[in-house]
């Protein structure tokens, strides 16, 4: 596909109307209101309720802690410049208050009122410390002296002590006591350590209940406060501005630079106060006025605070209250015989977490490895597991004396420790380590193996993902990954690679599209003959399936895609500021959204092109960031079945016998799940689970 010159849109050219753009950030959150829709949702396994539960508060605090502290960032620094939807940071902000106290109160009634009830009634209680009975109190004594008072210290607050720095995201008691020799009232606070669990079992043996671990500090405060009468206690958290900055132009040495910013982070700006609703107004007022926050930022909510910590409940061994047993397909062109010879026969097409990432992707890796055939490795990594098998199996290639180079993008958000580490260890191994394009995140999922074949010629063998290569995410996120040995793609990755490691200003290439230098004006240029194919009677759709869809140069093409008559369908998993089905201006456009066990997680991009159709798989998202400030790659699928098999997801997708979530034309999600006969609809994750079609089409 040429790319030579920006492409001009054809079709109408009327003015598109100012109100075409919704806020981004309300956009996430109804995103985060539909992981809630999922706990609130009775007929899904009681245990996967409270993991929804779970995600939707870590999801919030990322929310506070990168998109609330980017809007404040702004106020602070006077770049009070409107949104595109017409809103200025401080009536965005209020909004977002409005919108996320709303939330927050849907979710602690959803935990109160259902889920508690409903795992009490399958023998699983959180009880509070009251409810306890003196056996259990005397264990959980026992406890605290062990594992608990050795880590806890009190802060008091008084003219010699000022109020301590509270970190973001720690749980903590606010805690009033007395001085009964003089009788003043002092105020303490007791943060409870990160490393103890959320929830505490009350008994030697698992029985099913479990106790908050600030119910067991605050049970002790007496021990921690020799001599003083405790008054009250409130827990109460604080959310900061996580979101790290490092001018790369003015430092010398990157790592260093973000291991400074990261020690930084956890003194961010606050950005949320949540306290329990039963908290006292006197106690309030000190940490209203010690912490700086405004009453938007207060969040009262009734106890235990952060039910992120229900991923530890939803982790109980109860697989009759879980969603069944995933078994992946391992597909027979990856499994059986030689790996290698398969690939250069033909190219293979993997749609994880249906097919196995370990028979796969973690296979060709540790194949490539051992493989004396086999001299280079190239390899980006952007997040990683713990203990993850694609670093060992780089480090042993590097041991066996091959060339292996790594780019790890360190600058991955909340990952950026974890790949530090990894990074130093490769290099300690011996592995050529690059830390990417300074300015630019390296977001591209590449994986190449040169390897010396049986016929004395050197090959690439490609594998380029839409998804990281970790172990742990393969499992429940849901990617594409395509393994190929054509000519074409390896002089891609190659060129690729050369670019991310040296010095080239490369912008065109055969079966990639590449972000910043190309794929924006890429997608353009194809909606753009999409356009021109309808005006012409020609075939005309655009299929396109992303995480987040916020840019405004491809919304407004698509709006003119859908006023010169292309059918649009969009599947977007979270935030989504285009408005679909107006009149006028996008009635031909549909959006759906799909969540489920499985984060959706692929990016696939179908352009019926006449009678030729482009379909493209990779790793950008319709995002500024993904298209001007990343190094991102889409593939072009060539294998006809492939692209029908495909072209296939994204018509299930959208069909109206599948349950989904649509986007209404006021900005609204409306969750359908049951046909008008009253019927369920194709849940298509489960649909994708028993289709074995995979293993016929890639076993050949």
């Amino acid at each position: 596909m040429s790319t030579e010159s920006a492409p001009t849109p054809a079709g109408p050219t009327t003015e598109l109307p100012p109100d075409r753009f919704m806020d981004r950030e309300e956009g996430w959150l109804r995103f985060n209101q539909r992981v809630l829709e999922l706990a609130e949702d009775e007929d899904i396994p009681l245990l996967e309720r409270a993991r929804f539960l779970a995600i939707f508060s870590s999801n919030l605090d990322e929310f506070f802690m990168v998109r609330v502290a980017g809007l404040k960032r702004r106020l602070a620094t006077g770049l009070a410049v409107p949104s595109s939807s017409g809103h200025r940071p401080r009536a965005l902000l209020e909004r977002i208050s409005l919108f996320t106290h709303e939330l927050m109160l849907r979710q602690a009634a959803c935990f109160e009122d259902s889920v508690a009830p409903a795992l009490r009634d399958a023998g699983i209680r959180i009880v509070r410390w009251g409810e306890l009975d003196d056996d259990e109190r005397e264990y959980l004594h026992g406890y605290f002296l062990r594992s608990v008072y050795p880590l806890v210290t009190p802060f008091a607050v008084d003219s010699a002590h000022p109020f301590p720095y509270i970190s973001g995201r720690s749980l903590n008691l606010a805690v009033t006591v007395r001085d009964p020799l003089d009788e003043r009232r002092m105020f303490a606070r007791v943060k409870v350590p990160s490393s103890l669990p959320r929830f505490i079992e009350p008994g030697p043996r698992p029985d099913g209940r479990f106790v908050p671990v600030e119910d067991v500090i605050a049970a002790h405060l007496p021990r921690l406060f020799e001599g003083m009468q405790i008054l009250e206690h409130h827990a109460f958290r604080v959310t900061r501005n996580a979101d790290l900055e490092v001018d790369e132009d003015e430092t010398d040495d990157l790592v260093t630079s973000l291991e400074n910013e990261l020690l930084r982070r956890r003194f961010g700006p606050l950005v949320r106060l949540e306290v329990e609703e039963t908290i006292s107004a006197e106690v309030l007022s000190i940490l209203t006025e010690e912490l700086g926050a405004e009453e938007e930022e207060i969040y009262r909510v009734p106890g235990p605070l952060n039910l992120a910590g229900l991923a530890q409940i939803a982790d109980a061994d109860r697989p009759e209250l879980c969603f069944q047993p995933m078994v992946p397909v391992e597909p027979r062109a990856l499994t059986m015989g030689d790996l290698f010879s398969t690939i250069r026969g033909r190219e293979v097409l993997v749609h994880h977490p249906y097919e196995s990432f370990a028979t796969t992707t973690e296979r060709f890796l540790a194949m490539a490895a051992a493989d004396p055939a086999v001299v280079a490795i190239k390899q980006t990594l952007y997040r990683t597991s713990g203990d993850s098998p694609i670093v060992e199996a780089l480090i042993e290639a590097a041991n066996a004396g091959k060339e292996v180079v790594v780019l790890v993008e360190i600058k991955a958000r909340f990952d950026e420790q974890n790949n530090i580490q990894w990074a130093r260890k490769l290099e300690l191994a011996g592995c050529h380590v690059v830390y990417g394009v300074v300015g630019l995140k390296t977001h591209c999922k590449l994986s190449m193996v040169i390897r010396k074949d049986d016929d004395g010629l050197l090959r690439r063998y490609c594998h380029v993902g839409t998804g990281n290569y970790n172990p742990s995410t393969a499992r429940i996120y849901e990617d594409f990954g395509l393994f190929s040995s054509d000519p074409e793609v390896g002089e891609d990755v190659s060129d690729l690679f050369n670019s991310l490691t040296g010095f080239s200003r490369k912008k065109h290439y055969r079966r990639l599209l590449v972000a910043p230098a190309a794929l924006r004006e890429g997608l353009l240029q194809q909606i753009s003959q999409e356009i021109e194919n309808s005006l012409k009677g020609d075939p005309a759709r655009i299929r396109i399936k992303v995480n987040s869809l916020v840019d405004e140069e491809i919304i407004d093409a698509l709006y003119r895609a859908s006023q010169a008559g292309v059918g649009v369908d969009l599947w977007v998993r979270g935030s989504c500021v285009l408005r679909a089905g107006v009149p006028g201006l996008s009635e031909n456009i549909r959006v759906r959204s799909i969540l489920g066990r499985f984060l959706e997680h692929s990016r696939i991009f179908v352009f019926a092109n006449g009678w030729r159709p482009q379909v493209w798989i990779g790793s950008a998202d319709l995002m500024p960031r993904n298209l001007d400030r990343r190094v991102e790659a889409l593939v072009r699928i060539s294998d006809p079945e492939q692209c029908r098999r495909l072209v296939g997801l994204m018509d299930l997708a959208m069909a109206g016998t599948t349950s989904s979530w649509r986007l209404e034309p006021d900005g609204t999600w409306t969750r359908h799940t049951h046909g008008e006969d009253g019927l369920p609809l194709v849940d298509l994750q489960d649909s994708l689970r028993g289709d074995r079609h995979l293993r016929v089409v890639e076993g050949g």
